[in-house]
């Protein structure tokens, strides 16, 4: 099957750009997802990212296929370079060492306790290098009771309470169909180690951020606690519609398309209402205010969708641009592939690949005026920058040669 004609803007690597984190060493020895979209924000905006991968297999996000082709990899790895190094091999740790001493962040995802095994403890490292920002990705935390568990993110995505709110009023929970957690935790670790390093700039010091998936998802989900405390009860699951404001759906058109809608201003539902012919909704007390059109969220919900079911997606999004509703089409990506805003806005760029001649993927985000992020160079090959990364830590020939016979280190079976 060919993948359709690409309207995607296309666009150059760009190797020559510093960006805004130009001379920001990165030092990222973490796995699969939650690392990798941290250390994607900093590569992006020009940080040199050195990933730090198994000799033997590369990061498991690698192995992460579709049609035969590691896409997560090659849109996660991008604008990173990649050393594959043995870590069961003798001198394993001192490369590291030498990896860190050359770095201003390290970022790992070892279960707790994994680093100080290493005779890599980060109070150790701290006191070696005092400037060194340190983020530590887990699933539970580096304290509590559940610290020492393996945690994923569909394991929080469990406990945190997300899955139970995801789902129809009459079904189970659900658990996101992506890695939602993980790139949550990922882009809170982006701005933590940016507010680390802006401590850094006026005291010099370091420090060690303990990054779990949990708590950042939680933070996602509203004031649960609160509105447990002055309820008594858990949210019950209300499918597409909300807790919090009534109109909110996705709509069924009369062509067998969807429509998303949000209701969740008071002028926007009165303005709705009065766009259906219905503008006796804005008086009665059924549905005049949000909390009553909450109460009434069924109700509501069938006089809006049977109203938009008489149209086509296209005739009723007319009606709903000119009258100034908050609604969209609910796309896939095929629509998106033809929506004019993503292709002239740039929102996905077709960039060069060795493999398939051109891929596309997101555009940097988000976009800065005088500093914007750029793609620089394509995602690595395993061991790529082996060579390279271990003369910028000072071996010379001799010790290169050393690593690479010794199988310490490898190459780049491609390169």
């Amino acid at each position: 099957m060919h993948a359709p004609t690409s309207h995607w803007r296309k666009t150059a690597f760009t190797p020559e750009q510093s960006g805004a984190l130009k001379g920001l060493v990165v030092v990222d020895l973490s796995r699969l997802v939650a690392g990798n979209m941290t250390s994607l924000q900093l590569a992006d905006f020009g940080a040199d990212v050195i990933k730090v991968e198994p000799a033997s297999s590369g990061d498991p996000l690698r192995a992460w296929q579709n049609a035969g082709v590691s896409s997560f990899w090659k849109v996660y790895g991008r604008n990173k370079r990649s050393i594959a190094l043995d870590f069961r091999k003798d001198g394993a740790i001192d490369v590291l060492r030498g990896l860190i001493a050359h770095a201003d962040v390290l970022i790992e995802n070892f279960r707790p306790g994994t680093m100080e095994k290493m005779g890599l403890a980060p109070d150790q490292l701290r006191k070696d290098h005092p400037g060194l920002v340190i983020l530590r990705v887990s699933g539970f935390g580096q304290t509590g009771p559940y610290s020492p568990r393996p945690g994923f993110g569909t394991i929080v995505e469990g406990m945190s309470g997300f899955a139970h709110r995801n789902g129809e009023a009459d079904g189970g929970p659900l658990l996101p169909p992506l890695a939602l957690a993980d790139m949550i935790a990922g882009l809170y670790g982006a701005f933590s180690v940016m507010t680390a390093l802006r401590v850094r700039d006026d005291t010099g010091a370091g420090q060690v951020i303990d990054l779990s998936l949990l708590e950042p998802i939680i933070s996602t989900l509203g004031p649960e606690a609160l509105d447990f405390a002055l309820t008594g009860k858990a949210k019950p699951r209300v499918g597409n519609g909300s807790n919090t404001s009534s109109p909110r759906n996705v709509y069924q058109t009369a062509d067998g398309l969807y429509v998303a809608l949000s209701g969740s201003m008071q002028r926007m539902a009165e303005r709705l209402f009065r766009l259906m012919g219905r503008d006796d909704m804005n008086s009665d007390p059924r549905y005049a205010t949000n909390a009553a059109r909450v109460a009434h969220r069924p109700e509501v919900d069938k006089i809006v969708g049977d109203w938009i079911g008489q149209y086509t997606r296209d005739e009723v999004m007319e009606k709903f641009e000119a009258a100034e509703i908050t609604a969209s089409p609910l796309y896939n990506i095929a629509d998106i592939h033809e929506d004019r805003h993503f292709i002239e806005r740039g929102v996905y760029v077709d960039v060069p690949d060795d493999d398939l001649g051109e891929i596309a993927m997101h555009s940097p985000v988000p976009r800065l005026s005088d500093t914007p992020g750029t793609i620089r160079f394509a995602a690595p090959e395993l061991g790529e920058h082996s060579e390279q990364i271990l003369r910028d830590i000072g071996y010379d020939d001799a010790r290169v040669e050393a690593a690479f016979e010794s199988g310490l280190v490898s190459r780049s079976k491609n390169k």
